[in-house]
């Protein structure tokens, strides 16, 4: 066999705009997205996390780092007639923010609806933005 044949079968193999179909598409992306939106009182953090309950999340701040990760493990199990088929599912994942000096660690909120988490961060009374205002030079 040719290089050149070998190089067909390996750019064929591989050049296949279906090869990675064959993953599930939780075993490719582990992290969720995460949106970050500052306002002049608060931060919010909306983590994108569809098909976990409130309860499979752990939220920590320690030294100015939030934390956000997630534990799911999940059994299937079917019977039918003489074979038994069981499945295990197990997935986690762990974000990490640095906090700016500027919020108040002990203002935090948390909910989790429709497949989205959002947090919400206090601002410390000083840090909070005030009313935009120009300045016209004489």
């Amino acid at each position: 066999m040719t290089l050149a044949k070998r190089k067909g079968l390996f750019t064929d193999f591989f050049d296949n705009e279906h090869f990675f179909d064959i993953f599930p598409k939780e075993l490719v992306n582990r992290t969720p997205s995460v949106n970050i939106i500052e306002s002049g009182k608060k931060f919010k953090i909306e983590l994108s996390a569809p098909g976990l309950k409130k309860d499979d999340f752990q939220i920590d701040i320690d030294n100015h780092t939030l934390t956000i990760s997630a534990e799911n493990e999940e059994e299937k199990k079917e019977e039918n007639g003489q074979f038994t088929k069981r499945e295990f599912c197990y997935s986690s994942f762990s974000r990490s923010f640095i906090l700016p000096e500027s919020v108040n660690t002990s203002q935090v909120k948390a909910k989790y609806e429709d497949g989205l988490l959002k947090i919400e961060i206090e601002k410390k009374e000083d840090a909070q933005q005030t009313m935009k205002k120009q300045v016209k030079v004489s």
